[in-house]
């Protein structure tokens, strides 16, 4: 296992967790923690051991969005670009997406910008009530580039996501699932035992035909439906992680 400056990477059998672990910074996404997330992401989604991602903010935070001190101060002494850091984003958005297994953000507190587009890149998100959720690229007037003028409208529809960029106005993680821009929201204490529960529902059923269905929900979110449609029909996958169940099924009818 890597030695993680500004995460924390356990794996618990099927189940890979990760910490956002910058406290102090309220997680922000410095290029390390950024870099070092999708490192983690990597591996956990190539581990034929783990069947289930979760990640989740260690102390007031999910995360406060992009650090962009951390990434000024890079880029003025020559650690870091631009560049590298948006491609570095990218990549992780691209990996939680297409990865053949679920993912879930446990959301147990602020949750901001380019944070939010993180979070939107996550199968699940089950939040804290008392998480706060914004796009405040507007405030400081930066344009986004991990995909916050796509996810953002699909999940809530183009008026409220125009909203939400345009007053800069965050929103409880009660209201975030009220609007469907997350699964579900719960008491803060009651979070890690949410998404517990939430996972091993997921653990009991064919892993193979989630990653197919991931797969097929993906193709549909980036093509039209007609397309979606004939992707469907044309898709072919074995499924055999059922084969007993299936027997079991027949000679009981």
């Amino acid at each position: 296992m890597a030695d993680y400056k500004y995460i924390a990477f356990h794996s618990y059998g099927p189940i890979a967790a990760i910490i956002l672990n910058r406290p102090e910074a309220m997680n922000a996404l410095s290029p390390q923690l950024v870099e070092e997330l999708r490192d983690a992401v990597k591996i956990a989604g190539k581990d034929p051991e783990v069947e289930a991602v979760i990640v989740t903010g260690a102390g007031r935070a999910w995360s406060a969005g992009v650090d962009l001190k951390a990434l000024n101060d890079g880029i003025k002494d020559g650690s870091f670009t631009a560049d590298k850091m948006l491609n570095d984003g990218n990549e992780l958005m691209h990996l939680l997406q297409t990865m053949p297994k679920p993912t879930i953000a446990a959301v147990n507190g602020f949750c901001y910008t380019g944070a939010l587009e993180l979070m939107m890149a996550f199968d699940i998100v089950i939040a804290a009530e008392e998480a706060q959720i914004g796009d405040t690229h507007a405030k400081w007037g930066v344009i986004p580039k991990w995909g916050m003028s796509q996810r953002l409208s699909q999940l809530v529809g183009p008026q409220k996501a125009r909203e939400l960029s345009f007053t800069c106005e965050p929103i409880s993680g009660k209201e975030a699932a009220r609007i469907g821009l997350v699964n579900k929201a719960v008491p803060l204490a009651e979070l890690d035992d949410t998404v517990n529960e939430m996972v091993n529902k997921i653990l009991g059923n064919s892993r193979q035909t989630i990653a197919a269905m991931k797969h097929l929900y993906l193709q549909g979110e980036l093509n039209t439906l007609k397309k979606g449609l004939q992707i469907e029909q044309d898709y072919e996958k074995a499924i055999t992680d059922r084969a007993e169940f299936l027997k079991d099924f027949v000679n009981n009818k």
